[in-house]
């Protein structure tokens, strides 16, 4: 194997999946960035630019960043390999449609700071349903530690929500916590960083660097973080390793992550399954060992809350996914119709 591939994560077991695409002609590479009708891969021989082929653009396979993909030269993206991981939400504003931010990460750095304005435990868990679904190992990085009182009891509240979940507070100012993330690329591998906007996940990638690669602002009066990075960017270390930078996300919207959000949630799973009945609704039903908790305090009313909101929100977007199939299957009938009643119309005669 080629060793500029592997140390963009290329692997063996990558290496057998790619051969029929190889008997075709074509040379793998990996998505570095996505444009709206181009993109800059990663190659054997370096960076290059493609645009997708027509066949995947009408069957709408949509390459993401992070993906590894079969390109037939000069530059076409002719194949896209199956993904390993893939941190997907519901895109904003639309019904039901998905939007991958990441493909093919290892780990996934869920990045919050450390201030009034940022740290949310609720937002933290809606980001951990979201990147266990995922495939890859999700990691929290608690950022700008100096701007809070007790970071002590702020670890703990996490370490509250985040069962089996390893969490980081590191210093972009002095740089102190960064050393612990370094493990995380050994082999060549991905990580993804993932968050709100200014919550530092740039200053992180330029740590993990050794060097400036991706611009940083100064934060606001308030303890706001500016937005920098403005795509999603894909992006080799000198020391080995890749991190998969993103735009901050102004909002997370579940995309189905029923595994995710039981993982998450495994405390509330827990006692959910401890209940008298296997359909109960945790309101009035006599033996619910989830009300039993609430009552004694074993579970707080915020995460409880927080579970049934996210699992309101995923019956939603179930629900519109249902609709949307139904109505999906219905036009392609109604196609279907009118082909046959074009192909079985009689011959017009000709006049005279």
């Amino acid at each position: 194997m080629s060793e500029s591939l592997v140390r963009l994560g290329w692997t063996p077991e990558r290496d057998i999946e790619f051969e029929p695409h190889r008997e075709e002609g074509l040379v793998p590479a990996r998505v570095a960035v996505e444009h709206r009708s181009a993109y800059v891969l990663y190659g054997e021989h370096g960076e290059l630019r493609a645009e997708l082929a027509g066949r995947l653009r009408h069957a709408e396979i949509w390459p993401a960043v992070g993906d590894w993909v079969g390109v037939r030269e000069p530059g076409t993206i002719a194949a896209l390999l199956p993904r390993r991981t893939v941190f997907s939400r519901k895109e904003p504003w639309l019904a039901a449609k998905e939007q991958v931010l990441a493909a093919n990460a290892d780990t996934v750095f869920v990045t919050t700071a450390l201030t009034a304005v940022d740290f949310k435990p609720r937002r933290l868990e809606r980001y951990l349903a979201t990147a266990w679904e995922s495939g890859a190992q999700p990691v929290i990085v608690l950022t700008k530690p100096d701007l809070c009182d007790d970071v002590g009891a702020a670890l703990l509240e996490v370490e509250a929500i985040a069962f089996g979940v390893p969490v980081h507070p590191v210093n972009g100012l002095t740089g102190e916590g960064v050393a612990a993330l370094g493990p995380y690329l050994d082999g060549n591998r991905t990580v993804a960083l993932l968050g709100s906007s200014g919550v530092g996940k740039s200053t992180i990638v330029n740590h993990l660097a050794g060097e400036v690669v991706m611009p940083t602002a100064e934060i606001a009066e308030d303890g706001r973080g500016r937005h920098t990075t403005r795509h999603r960017e894909l992006l080799p270390l000198p020391g080995g390793g890749l991190v998969l930078d993103t735009p901050g996300l102004r909002e997370l919207q579940l995309w189905d992550v029923s595994q995710g959000l039981e993982q998450t949630f495994e405390d509330v799973a827990a006692l959910a399954a401890a209940c008298r009945f296997g359909d109960c609704s945790h309101e009035s039903e006599p033996g619910c060992a989830v009300r039993e908790a609430l009552r004694g305090g074993s579970l707080p009313r915020e995460r409880f809350d927080s579970w049934r909101k996210l699992q309101r929100e995923l019956g939603r977007l179930e629900r519109r996914l249902d609709a949307r199939a139904r109505s999906e299957h219905a036009q392609q009938i109604r196609r279907e119709a009118r082909q046959r009643r074009r192909t079985q119309r009689p011959p017009r005669r000709r006049a005279g």
